[in-house]
């Protein structure tokens, strides 16, 4: 069962944005301080309707001259199971409050799962990609 452990509470307020990690799960924050970036999942709270769930095929970023591809090809918020994800830079973690810059997750937003970003495993430079997402 899925058990959310936080959640955002200012996005992206002068490029910082705060996750306030709930009380019970404080303890599982130690440590995290040690790592400059970590991954976090958390849920497209907005966009987890019955009819976004169900979409299949997007076009990717919005942007008209992509082409139509499969959900699981495409990093939409529009899927079946509306969970983000994002590898953001620890700025600074004060109690249970993390201050992260680049997150893309919208005020209001639950908190899946933290984990730390290693390089070593969570980097692919190499990594092949269509044409249509080397673009920013």
């Amino acid at each position: 069962m899925l058990r959310f452990i936080g959640v955002v509470e200012k996005a992206n307020e002068r490029g910082v944005s705060k996750i306030r990690i709930f009380d019970e799960f404080h303890e599982g924050l130690e440590g995290l301080d040690t790592f400059s970036h970590i991954i976090i999942l958390y849920w497209f709270h907005l966009r987890a309707t019955e009819e976004r769930r169900r979409v299949l095929k997007v076009i990717p970023m919005g942007c008209a001259g992509n082409p139509k591809v499969g959900v699981f090809a495409s990093r939409s918020p529009s899927r079946p199971n509306s969970i983000g994800l994002c590898v953001a830079e620890l700025a600074k973690l004060e109690g249970n409050i993390l201050s992260v810059k680049g997150l893309d997750a919208f005020e209001g937003s639950q908190i899946i799962d933290i984990k730390p970003y290693l390089p070593r495993i969570d980097a692919f430079p190499e990594a092949a990609v269509p044409q249509w997402a080397r673009h920013p």
